[in-house]
């Protein structure tokens, strides 16, 4: 058990900036700092102070906004890993001597690799983890949305992607741009990732009647968790979305198809089983057929394909040729008719019609 750190933890955690993915968290709860820092698992909560300003400039608050960092600013964030291939790839480790914010929106850890494109990331020195009136150090998944196992009958609809970057959000927001135009109430989810607040803004922005992601289910990310535990979050947030009375799901997959995590959900029948189809974002025509023969040995035919390969004419042209599934613009998605009408392509157990 970690060891009381006897200092005035109020003063510093008011003065402190905490991130996006300590929302859910009920400050009041924090009153001591616990260490070592080095017992951190992945969502404990940790207090430290900015050493060094690197890749991440700013941090995402809990407000929604992003606030510049700088050397001696205090924040609270989660110990956690991340996997991005177009920045870094770090494991859930607090070294109290130093430690990477892997993502800006809140995620603790020690970095192993990154993209030759990105700096060193930014250094913070723990001070701490935060401890409650009992003792016990405080997670994230204490603040988890109430477990569901609800089966839904919504219309669910993924956006998968072929990697990173690949247009998933910009053909999600758009799609559910188009669905809202339509009349149809929709809930937005983030299931897999690293926790930001880009994605979830995007998703309020275009309409989303309801908006959640895997760290109201109390996981700063999803990388190296338990697939277990990330298939209980996925049900929690559909049924919770469900509650919500949305009648269309669009739900996004971080990352591309091969990333291990959601490699292993999409080999999971009893996962596949509660899509009614899936949007599929690649960035050029190659992307697109390799996806499509790695897509069929899990079974899923996409309905479509999206995303940066909207941009080029003839990527559009060589992927329609090489994989005969239609290419749906931002544009497109956010027509309602056309919303509507990729909607009702989907299951049965999908509305049949324009909502009034």
């Amino acid at each position: 058990m970690p060891k009381q750190v006897t200092t005035n933890v109020k003063e510093l955690l008011a003065s402190a900036k905490w991130a996006f993915a300590t929302r859910r968290v009920a400050r009041a709860d924090a009153v001591q700092l616990m260490c070592p820092a080095s017992q951190a698992v992945s969502g404990d909560l940790v207090l430290a102070r900015v050493a060094h300003i690197g890749s991440h400039q700013r941090v995402q608050l809990t407000e929604g906004r992003s606030s510049t960092l700088y050397p001696g600013d205090l924040i609270v964030a989660a110990c956690g890993a991340r996997y991005a291939t177009d920045q870094f790839e770090g494991v859930a480790q607090i070294d109290p001597n130093g430690t990477d914010l892997l993502a800006g929106g809140g995620c603790l850890g020690i970095m192993r690799v990154r993209n030759g494109k990105m700096r060193q990331p930014t250094r913070v020195v723990p001070l701490g983890l935060l401890g409650d009136a009992n003792g016990e150090v405080i997670n994230l998944d204490r603040y988890a949305l109430p477990a569901k196992r609800t089966r839904t009958d919504a219309c669910v609809i993924g956006v998968i992607g072929a990697s990173m970057n690949a247009g998933k959000t910009t053909a999600a927001a758009a799609y559910i741009r188009g669905l809202r135009a339509a009349g149809f109430r929709v809930g937005a989810i983030k299931a897999t990732g690293t926790g930001a607040f880009g994605d979830f803004n995007a998703y309020l922005d275009a309409g989303a009647h309801w908006v959640g992601d895997f760290t109201c289910a109390g996981m700063v990310s999803t990388y190296r968790q338990p697939i277990d535990r990330i298939e209980q979050a996925l049900a929690t947030l559909i049924g919770t979305a469900t509650e919500a009375g949305c009648e269309v799901l669009v739900i996004e997959l971080a990352d591309g198809v091969l990333q291990t995590e959601n490699a292993a959900l999409l080999r999971r029948p009893e996962v596949r089983e509660q899509f009614s189809g899936f949007l599929y974002a690649v960035s050029d025509a190659l992307a697109a057929l390799g996806g499509q023969t790695a897509l069929r040995q899990l079974e899923i035919e996409p309905l479509a394909l999206a995303g940066l390969i909207t941009t080029s004419p003839l990527n559009v042209a060589e992927a329609k040729a090489a994989t005969g599934l239609p290419v749906l613009s931002k544009e497109e998605l956010t027509d309602p008719l056309v919303a509507a009408a990729l909607t009702r392509s989907t299951r049965p157990s999908c509305p049949d019609q324009l909502a009034a």
